[in-house]
């Protein structure tokens, strides 16, 4: 348990920092000296050889971190590591410059990372023997540290400043950054909290320490890893809360290291200096002391996925499981969450009460906090049971003294605990029943009738005359002819369309019963107009009805639309519930957007939060991935802008609008057709003769992703500047005179984050290349912008004939 120590005591911790910083000795690696990534694990060691600095091997992979390590140990522990989130392949380099900078390479000489030497000039580096590289200066001092630029790992004679941080990994083996960060914060107290990946947005701690004070000088500013093995908070007064709890071991017969663990845990760990080579880590303390509980903000996933849930174990570990009838989204990862094995929700429609479908899964202790959107009481049970059971929405309902929690998917925070008294009541599918959503063909009156009338017609036959017999059978000649064509006539509708795919076929008079005679209109497209509309579907559920006009013009596009989109299924796309093909009325029935489109979102008065923007950003390129690559039939949208963007209840973009889409076959990449789009949007070879390929969407969102990181219209005459008007020509001038700022006036958290957007601007640069075999595909696109690969600094996005030839694309 931490305390405070009073300044005595405290200054005994602090004297074994000073001597021991003077006496430190060095082995000193010259200017223009280098190491390769071989196998022979290539390294500059400490002078006592304790540590190393080099290229560390990942586990079962011929790739390689730059990394100092342990290197007495046998499992060679890596404390600090530049490129985790970018391994380098056999043949790589790191090299230390002339002019001071420590640069790493890749095999092509392509920059990975580079630490630059600030404010003199460098003599040397040296990795020193308490665990720290440094770049010395010709002075005195050190112009570039490790220790000043920590991952997840502080050790001792280490100091953490005021803005420093620790990121956690994503894996034991896998270096990328984690879900976690220990942040010492401005006004003095030390957190940890999850953060929002891709980003580095911080939710709501989990751990603070409370060392902040009204008066700045009784306020935390600094932890200290001191050389005795003790880590503690120093406030500016002097006074000291130690964190490191019980009695330290000399540290000359122990190793110690703090490192935050990819489970989120904040520990410190020794080892035996004289060790066998079967000894491990040991932890000596850690914070939090129940992540499980004590994770309980209001977004992310918690200390585990979403919809799994969090044990603690007795080394006060995480551990996380998925409810019955769930399995992990990565069967490798147990921390990656959990999606059902069946489907649930308010999609379904088929027959058989909910009595019939499903069941309850019953744990004791257990619950989703955060996830609530239903509370009732005074409730049984029975009662709390039987509500769930009828409501679609409803995946879990947590039952406790006499009050009904209802929750529904995604479910966060997930955790079990021996005092909580409720019960979660997950419902899950019975095992006797379809895991799928699957139509059933209703059972044929038609047929049973048919039987029927045969065995009436033949005993009138038997009985009557032969011209009588004569006259019938010709009457049920004539009869079954116009039955047959009219048959005919209707399959011939749907013919080579599979309408069998899950999707609801509604009447014209339902459609205008449920929009109320077309009353209440959502918004209008180029083939016709959108209402907002009620259906029963299980339980009753709001849907957006797009009235196709034009009918005889559209006919093919509705039949496409009809028979590609209802297989189409990804979180980022608008899912088609329905038809109605009726006579002339062609009607589409989607899922209703609570939150509108990306348009209205964009470009109101004021800004949207920069973090959700990117999130929506990589949400519409994973689902324009998914379009071009990854459904069983290629589609090109044409039409991508933000009126075709529509946000969910979570603000999650979905894209809508395949009505304009071109269907390729899986053997073709490319086809001619008539101008589609719209202006603003449109890629240039639209207006040239040119074969039409996916490459369209990409120029599309290029367009749209400069409006999302800037929140205005690609083409703005009102905006005050001629050279701003037409967006795509402004930003690449931006970017070109080092002016990206202009682009996120005023959006201080856009402005904070310079890195990311600059990254940004090139990705959305290179998909606006006027020669389409410039631009990446939507793979490549999503990769650069979650950070996978490195984006090259794009050309001039200029006319076709004035493209060099030589420009690569980026890989």
């Amino acid at each position: 348990m931490a305390y405070v120590l009073q300044l005595p005591f405290s200054l005994l911790l602090l004297l074994p920092l000073l001597p021991f910083s003077v006496a430190q000795t060095d082995r000193n690696v010259s200017l223009n000296s280098s190491l390769s990534a071989l196998d022979n694990n290539s390294s500059w060691p400490s002078p006592s050889g304790e540590f190393a600095f080099g290229f560390h091997r990942l586990e079962n992979k011929d790739l390689f971190l730059l990394a100092i390590w342990f290197n007495k140990i046998p499992q060679k522990t890596v404390v600090w590591y530049a490129n985790g989130d970018n391994p380098v392949p056999r043949g790589s380099k790191v090299e230390l410059t002339t002019d001071g900078h420590l640069l790493l390479n890749d095999p092509q000489g392509n920059e990975i990372w580079k630490a630059s030497s600030m404010g003199g000039q460098a003599s040397n580096a040296a990795m020193l023997d308490t665990g720290n590289f440094v770049i010395a200066s010709r002075n005195s001092g050190y112009l570039w540290e490790s220790f000043n630029n920590p991952a997840d790992t502080i050790l001792p004679t280490q100091i953490l400043e005021v803005g420093g941080k620790l990121s956690s990994r994503q894996k034991v083996a896998n270096y990328s950054i984690g879900r976690f960060q220990l942040r010492l914060l401005p006004d003095g107290n030390l957190v940890l909290n999850t953060i929002a990946l891709p980003t580095e947005f911080a939710y709501a701690a989990y751990y603070i320490s409370n060392t902040f004070e009204a008066d700045p000088m009784d306020s935390g500013y600094r932890v200290v890893f001191n050389e005795s093995g003790y880590l503690y908070i120093e406030r500016r007064n002097g006074n000291i809360l130690n964190l490191t709890s019980g009695n330290i071991v000399p540290i000359r017969d122990f190793y110690y290291r703090a490192t935050l663990d990819f489970d989120g845990v904040f520990t410190q760990y020794s080892y035996p200096r004289n060790s066998t080579g079967n000894e491990s880590w040991s932890s000596v303390w850690s914070i939090p002391d129940d992540i499980c509980d004590d994770i309980r903000g209001e977004w992310g996933s918690g200390a585990c996925g979403f919809n799994s849930y969090c044990i603690l174990t007795s080394e006060k570990r995480p551990t996380c499981d998925c409810p019955q009838d769930y399995s992990p989204v990565d069967p490798n990862d147990k921390f990656s969450g959990c999606e059902p094995n069946f489907m649930q929700g308010c999609d379904e429609d088929e027959p058989g009460s909910p009595e019939d479908l499903f069941e309850f899964q019953e744990l004791a202790g257990t619950d989703w906090p955060t996830s609530d959107y239903e509370r009732l009481e005074p409730y049984n049970k029975e009662e709390c049971k039987r509500s769930c059971l009828h409501d679609c929405h409803c995946a879990v309902a947590i039952f406790r003294g006499g009050t009904c929690w209802k929750k529904k998917l995604p479910l966060s925070n997930g955790r079990v605990s021996r005092t909580d008294t409720g019960e979660a009541l997950i419902k899950i599918r019975k095992a006797d029943t379809p895991s799928q959503n699957q139509p059933r063909p209703p059972v044929s009156n038609t047929k049973k009738k048919d039987q029927g009338t045969l065995i009436l017609v033949g005993s009138v036959l038997l009985g009557s005359s032969v011209f009588f017999n004569f006259l019938l059978l010709t009457a049920i000649s004539l009869v079954m002819f116009f039955m047959y064509h009219k048959k005919q006539r209707r399959d011939s509708q749907v013919k080579g369309a599979p309408l069998e795919i899950n999707l609801r076929s509604f009447t014209y008079q339902e459609l205008e019963e449920a929009t109320d005679g077309f009353k209440d209109e959502l918004g209008r497209g180029a083939f016709g107009i959108v209402y907002k509309g009620a259906v029963e579907m299980g339980s009753c559920n709001l849907v957006a009805v797009k009235k196709l006009d034009h009918v005889q013009e559209i006919e093919k596009e509705f039949k496409t639309e009809v028979s590609v989109i209802g297989q189409t299924h990804h979180k980022n796309l608008v899912r088609l519930l329905g038809f109605c093909d009726e006579g002339q009325h062609r009607l589409l029935v989607y899922e209703f957007m609570n939150n509108g489109d990306l348009a209205h979102f964009l470009f109101g008065i004021m800004k949207p939060d920069w973090n959700l923007r990117i999130k929506i950003a990589f949400g519409i390129a994973r689902g324009l991935l998914y379009l071009h690559e990854e459904c069983s039939s290629q589609i090109i949208h044409c039409d991508i802008k933000p009126q075709n963007i529509l946000l969910d209840d979570y603000f999650t973009p979905r894209i809508s609008d395949f009505g304009l889409a071109k269907l390729l076959l899986s053997d073709q990449s490319r086809t001619r057709t008539g101008i589609r789009g719209t202006k603003g949007y449109v890629a240039a070879e639209w207006f040239r003769n040119m074969p039409i390929t996916a490459k369209v969407d990409v120029y599309s969102f290029g367009v749209m992703l400069l409006e999302i990181i800037c929140c205005r219209k690609s083409v703005d005459a009102e905006v005050s500047g001629e050279e701003r008007a037409i967006l795509t020509d402004w930003a690449y001038d931006c970017y070109r005179e080092g002016k990206l700022d202009a682009l996120v006036e005023n959006d201080i958290e856009a402005m904070s984050d310079m890195r990311r957007l600059e990254r940004l601007v090139k990705v959305a640069i290179w998909c606006i290349q006027e020669e389409p075999s410039l631009r990446p595909t939507m793979k490549k696109v999503t990769q650069m912008l979650e950070g996978i690969i490195e984006v090259a600094v794009p050309p001039c996005p200029c006319p076709f004939s004035y493209v060099s030839s030589s420009i690569n694309m980026p890989e």
